[in-house]
C-alpha cells in the first residue's frame, strides 16, 4: 500500500517532470543524459522527499539537487572526455530540419563551460531570478551576472550566422536586463 509520500512525490513528478527534464537536456545537451540526469535527480529528491517536501519551494530543492549532479558529472568527465569537431549524422532527416534552430542553440549551449551553461539554462529557460540562479548554483548574484553576460556573449557569436537566433537572444537579453 503507498502511503502519503509515495502520493505526494508522485504528485511532484508528474507536476514538474517535464520541465526537470527539459532543463536536464538543455544542461547536458543530450536527451539520453538528461534523462540520466533526471532520474539520478529525483532519486536522491526521494530518498531526502520529507526534507524536500517542507521545503518553501520543494520545485526549488530538486532543481537545486539537478545542478549539483550536473556539476559533479561534469566535473568527473572532464578530464576523459573528448570534444568532437562536429557532431555524428543521426540520421532522419526530416526530423532533423524540423528541430534544427533547437539543435543549433543546444549545440551552440555545449560549447560553454558547464558553470556559464548553467546559468544561462536556469535564467532563461528555466526563467529563475538572478537570486534564485546564484542560490542554486552556490554562488553570488555578480557571478551568475559574469556568467549570463559571457554565456549570451558568447551564444551571438556562435549563432551569428543565423540572424534570426540572435536576434532572439539579443531581444530575450534585452526584456531581461530592463
Amino acid at each position: 500500500m503507498r502511503d502519503q509520500r509515495d502520493d505526494e512525490f508522485t504528485e511532484f513528478v508528474v507536476e514538474r517532470g517535464s520541465q526537470l527534464l527539459r532543463t536536464a537536456c538543455l544542461l547536458t545537451g543530450d536527451r539520453g543524459l538528461g534523462e540520466d540526469l533526471v532520474q539520478t535527480t529525483l532519486a536522491k529528491a526521494y530518498g531526502a522527499w520529507p526534507k524536500v517536501s517542507r521545503a518553501d519551494e520543494p520545485a526549488a530543492y530538486v532543481r537545486r539537487i539537478m545542478v549539483n549532479a550536473h556539476l559533479s558529472w561534469r566535473r568527473r568527465l572532464s578530464s576523459t572526455e573528448q570534444v568532437m569537431e562536429t557532431l555524428p549524422d543521426r540520421g532522419g532527416g526530416d526530423h532533423q530540419s524540423a528541430h534544427a534552430e533547437g539543435d543549433r542553440v543546444r549545440r551552440a549551449l555545449l560549447q560553454l563551460s558547464p558553470r556559464v551553461r548553467t546559468a544561462v539554462v536556469l535564467r532563461y529557460f528555466d526563467d529563475l531570478s538572478e537570486a534564485d540562479t546564484a542560490r542554486l548554483m552556490g554562488c553570488s548574484v555578480s557571478t551568475v551576472g559574469n556568467h549570463v553576460t559571457r554565456g549570451l556573449a558568447a551564444l551571438r557569436v556562435l549563432l551569428a550566422d543565423d540572424p534570426d537566433l540572435t536576434t532572439t537572444t539579443v531581444t530575450t537579453t534585452a526584456r531581461r536586463q530592463s
